[in-house]
């Protein structure tokens, strides 16, 4: 599979579990909700404060593996380097990222914006670099 393909698998099936590497070198694994951003790269909404925020601020090495909403059948992984974009340059890739991940337009965009300030919301974006 090549990396076109892995995205735009990723563009039908936007749940995932990704994993980040602990400072001892071990996997942390977390259920993630992923969009494609306009760039290629795939994007994922986290708190600031959160271990795969951390650890991606010590090691950018990242893997996803992308499934169905079956859960049983086709998946994709992918490995590459992650990224963060954090607030204020995050707010409207967080609002694009949401538009994209629910496939729909937020209520109140305002009531939105004020809860990525208060949870302190980040984008990790990954760069895909292999895709299986």
């Amino acid at each position: 599979m090549d990396v076109e393909q892995a995205r735009d698998f990723a563009r039908s099936n936007n749940r995932a579990v990704m994993a980040t590497y602990r400072r001892d070198g071990t996997a942390q694994l977390t259920p993630v909700v992923v969009a494609v951003a306009d760039d290629g790269r795939l994007a994922v909404s986290t708190a600031e404060d959160t271990a795969k925020a951390r650890n991606v601020r010590r090691d950018p090495r990242v893997a996803v593996c992308l499934l169905t909403e079956r859960f049983y059948g086709a998946s994709v992984q992918v490995t590459g380097t992650a990224s963060i974009l954090s607030l204020p340059e995050a707010m409207e890739p967080l609002v694009e990222y949401y538009r994209r991940a629910a496939g729909k337009e937020h209520p109140d965009w305002d009531e939105y914006r004020k809860a990525m300030v208060r949870d302190r919301r980040c984008l990790l974006l990954i760069q895909i670099e292999r895709a299986v």
